[in-house]
């Protein structure tokens, strides 16, 4: 009985780790064929931070995440030569769908932007933004392990009103590296190439950008992050950006996240201070 008891319970043992080892696997699942639900990995955000997430949307799965508004205010100094801005954006958007178990789909889009500069005179321009296609592609670490990496080629269509937008066809490459850490803490850096074209509208020039974010748990479902963001580009009429930006994220449930975040310019050329409120939804 010993032996037969024995012989049982390492039956058991051997199929719970081949089950388990098969749970894994989800290469089979795609936008046709979704991830079932005890499958699915934690919801993971491109936002509210401005370094983006290396993790995808489950695949079949539908992410909404978006800004409910946000504000920026950038005074010049008058050797600068630049007006006062202060702006205001709604419901700016991203869709994100994912195609399989290491790729999603995201469209990024801005429904209302009003933007007020005040250099003696004053001017408006408001209504709708540009349109960003995105495509992330996990290259390892989606569904466990102390790392992740993914490649995030995207173009940005001229579609905004009003000279709120660059007025060209744009693009880039974005590469964003998670990394456990310990003490439930965790780090996000990310580099991207951005192409975009020039003041004068004559050509184009590269931008490139670098990220650096840490964050974990505060209490119960309530987080928090701090980063530190670099942008410098080619264009000689452009000068270095830097922001230290602040954020928490509450986790209403497994399927929704509340944020909200500051983001404080360290150089002239950056805004001087951003400040929104967001939400992220997944079905």
């Amino acid at each position: 009985m010993k032996k037969l008891a024995l012989l049982v319970t390492l039956f058991a043992i051997c199929s719970c780790a081949v089950l388990a080892s098969a749970e894994q696997d989800k290469s089979g699942y795609h936008l046709f064929n979704p991830t079932p639900r005890p499958l699915m990995r934690e919801m993971s955000t491109d936002r509210p931070d401005k370094t983006e997430s290396a993790y995808t949307v489950d695949a079949g799965h539908f992410q909404v995440e978006a800004d409910l508004v946000a504000y920026s205010r950038d005074w010049r100094t008058a050797e600068a030569g630049e007006p006062d801005t202060e702006a205001w954006s709604f419901a700016t958007t991203n869709l994100k769908l994912g195609l399989l178990n290491n790729v999603d789909v995201q469209l990024i889009f801005s429904p209302y932007t009003r933007a007020d500069f005040t250099d003696g005179d004053s001017l408006t321009l408001d209504g709708f933004g540009d349109t960003t296609l995105r495509l992330k592609w996990n290259l390892w670490g989606n569904d466990g392990g102390p790392t992740a990496l993914a490649l995030m080629p995207f173009f940005t269509f001229p579609t905004a009103q009003d000279d709120l937008g660059a007025g060209a066809l744009e693009g880039g490459l974005i590469v964003p590296l998670a990394v456990e850490l310990p003490g439930g803490w965790g780090m996000g850096l990310m580099t991207q190439l951005d192409r975009l074209r020039d003041d004068d509208a004559n050509g184009y020039h590269f931008q490139w950008t670098n990220t650096a974010t840490v964050g974990r748990d505060i209490v119960g479902d309530l987080g928090g992050y701090v980063e530190f963001f670099s942008s410098v580009d080619t264009e000689d009429t452009s000068d270095w950006e830097g922001t230290v930006d602040f954020g928490l994220t509450y986790a209403v449930t497994e399927d929704l996240q509340l944020d909200a975040g500051v983001n404080f310019g360290v150089t002239d050329a950056a805004e001087d201070v951003v400040v929104f409120v967001g939400l992220s939804w997944r079905r």
